[in-house]
């Protein structure tokens, strides 16, 4: 009888064992979730629950303006699915040398928003001020889409980050960013405040105690630091812009929830931001309910000199305009176009705040 080759004894055994092995992965389920998680690769993630909370909320959304040393930078972005489609400069230093920067820079700054989703992109060679303006103006912008997008999922109220306006004080810029969660002011911070020779000292004691102060009363309605009254009017002022976009906020994601009660639309309050003119900072504030402009006040408007005079006459009727159009689409007072211009640009930035 002869005898099998010893070779071709290994390899049939070879053989045997591989089939046997292909044998029992056959028998072992394919979404085994520990094979998956073995191989490197995750499982298949479940599918998400509709309705559930945005990143960010949808629609346009204008930031502060930035005042810097060759003029004001003010960022509005388009917001959708909590994503930025679009980012445009809707105030920028102009005028001599700093329209060649300025229309150099803009575009580049507008797609690096876009492309980082965020304020945190690179400055732009030869235009340092307006870059470091528009992030500043971005970063508002930004920090309101956030507001806006409440999630709208049981549990937990969502903390909202809300940027108050620049206000301009004889001593430099104040402007204020709380934290709000439940209804409450659970953090303050001044994103900018007076500072060099004797301003840095006065800053240094003022603002912790202020920032201390919003968050124990939940309001504006805050004391004066000693010896730092501009320091502490600019930030009440700032503060309670900051609340005014913080109630539009919880009040737009209350009406999303569609409740089935009473049919009256909620009113809202909210504050445009700060348009600089060339005779002094313009604002405008709107109550909106029903999707109607059914009040228009002017926070700031200029003043001094003839400028009281023309501001008399002309604030009533562009207050009167606004509500009546419904839209930024006025028609300036004969005799007041600055003025009415800085109306214009502050109502549409409240507008954007409100979708509208």
């Amino acid at each position: 009888m002869r005898k099998s080759h010893p070779i071709r004894r290994v390899v049939l055994a070879g053989a045997a064992t591989v089939s046997g092995i292909v044998l029992l992965l056959s028998l072992k389920p394919a979404t085994d979730p520990a094979s998956a998680a073995a191989g490197g690769t995750a499982p298949p993630a479940a599918a998400a629950p509709q309705g559930g909370a945005q990143a960010a909320g949808t629609g346009n959304f204008t930031g502060d303006a930035a005042q810097t040393q060759y003029g004001a930078v003010q960022v509005r972005l388009t917001v959708a699915g909590g994503k930025i489609t679009k980012a445009e400069a809707v105030q920028a230093p102009k005028g001599g040398q700093s329209d060649q920067i300025t229309a150099n820079a803009v575009p580049r700054l507008n797609q690096a928003a876009i492309a980082a989703q965020s304020a945190d992109i690179d400055a732009v060679s030869g235009a340092t001020y307006t870059s470091a303006g528009y992030k500043k103006s971005l970063q508002s912008a930004v920090d309101k889409a956030k507001a806006s997008g409440g999630s709208q999922s049981s549990g937990a109220a969502q903390a909202a980050t809300v940027t108050g306006d620049a206000v301009q004080t004889q001593y430099g810029a104040v402007q204020v960013r709380i934290t709000v969660s439940g209804g409450k002011i659970t953090k303050a911070e001044t994103v900018q405040a007076p500072k060099g020779g004797q301003s840095d000292q006065v800053t240094a004691n003022a603002v912790p105690k202020l920032n201390q102060a919003a968050v124990a009363a939940g309001t504006a309605d805050i004391d004066a630091v000693s010896g730092a009254t501009y320091t502490s009017a600019g930030y009440k002022e700032s503060l309670q812009s900051a609340l005014d976009k913080a109630q539009a906020s919880a009040g737009s994601s209350q009406g999303s929830a569609g409740a089935q009660g009473s049919g009256a639309a909620q009113a809202r309050t909210i504050t445009g931001s700060v348009s600089q003119t060339q005779y002094g900072p313009v604002q405008v504030r709107i109550t909106v309910s029903g999707g109607k402009i059914t009040k228009a006040e002017t926070v700031q408007a200029p003043k001094g000199g003839q400028s009281d005079q023309v501001t008399a006459n002309a604030v009533p009727k562009l207050n009167q305009a606004a509500v009546a159009a419904g839209s930024a689409d006025i028609d300036a007072v004969s005799g007041a176009t600055y003025t009415s211009a800085g109306y214009k640009e502050s109502l549409q930035s409240a507008l954007d705040q409100a979708g509208g």
